[in-house]
């Protein structure tokens, strides 16, 4: 697609591991210049989170400058402090029961509790639970970056129930779905000549910004920035998207 006078620059963020520190809070120096950023640029966030969680991280004004805000991986979606829809789907019982028998299974053997959190339109699984400090997390990442333990669980759910999907989600979780409910669910509200740019951490095979992240090239609909962290966000976009005349 060639982008005319009309096309318009619209920015997507995810938000845990590219707009703040993985289950923390936005740095404060950031949050000044994302601030004005938000302030002159068409700025959607999409993450798995709920919307109580992605506040906590980055703040009621951040949240509210947003354009629209997309919990859930899209499920829920919210506009300011209005919620505009969420889906009512309910994980089938003899899926949380196969999510119970890997959790069982496991050979990490910390449990902190809160290991299968529902959310609008999906499920949020962790082995070490959400209930972990950040020392607790650090335990499970160094595990999992071992044995790879999340991929396979999530191969292993899609295989098992082939409507549904599982992707890696944030550093300790897994996000399940049923398919197509996944953060490229969004695209759909978008024009097609916008020229969408996607910021995400977890844009790699099973990673929940994969998704989109290729639907954006394969539609020929912009470009997406693959992000270690907050700092390389930053770094991007006051590089590339700041006006210094």
């Amino acid at each position: 697609m060639i982008y005319g006078e009309e096309s318009v620059n619209k920015f997507i963020f995810d938000v845990d591991g590219t707009l703040t520190p993985s289950r923390s809070k936005i740095d404060e120096s950031f949050a000044t210049f994302f601030f004005d950023f938000c302030a002159i640029n068409k700025v959607y966030l999409v993450t798995g989170s709920d919307r109580s969680k992605t506040v906590e991280q980055i703040g009621n004004v951040l949240y509210g400058m947003a354009d629209c805000v997309y919990n859930c991986s899209g499920s829920e979606v919210y506009k300011g402090n209005r919620l505009i829809r969420s889906s009512n789907w309910v994980m089938p019982k003899n899926q949380l029961n196969w999510l119970d028998d890997k959790l069982e299974e496991s050979t990490f053997v910390l449990r902190t509790g809160k290991h299968i959190e529902a959310r609008s339109g999906m499920v949020n699984f962790s082995i070490v639970g959400r209930n972990a400090t950040l020392k607790e997390r650090a335990l499970y990442i160094e595990y999992d970056e071992q044995i790879n333990e999340r991929q396979t669980i999530a191969m292993l759910f899609e295989n098992r129930f082939p409507n549904m999907q599982a992707t890696v989600g944030g550093e300790t979780g897994i996000d399940i779905a049923p398919k197509g409910a996944d953060k490229s669910q969004i695209l759909k509200e978008f024009d097609e000549e916008d020229n969408l740019h996607f910021f995400g951490d977890a844009i790699f095979p099973g990673g929940n910004d994969w998704s989109i992240a290729n639907a954006i090239v394969d539609q020929n609909r912009g470009t997406f920035y693959k992000v270690t962290d907050w700092k390389e966000t930053w770094e991007i976009l006051n590089e590339n998207f700041v006006d210094r005349t």
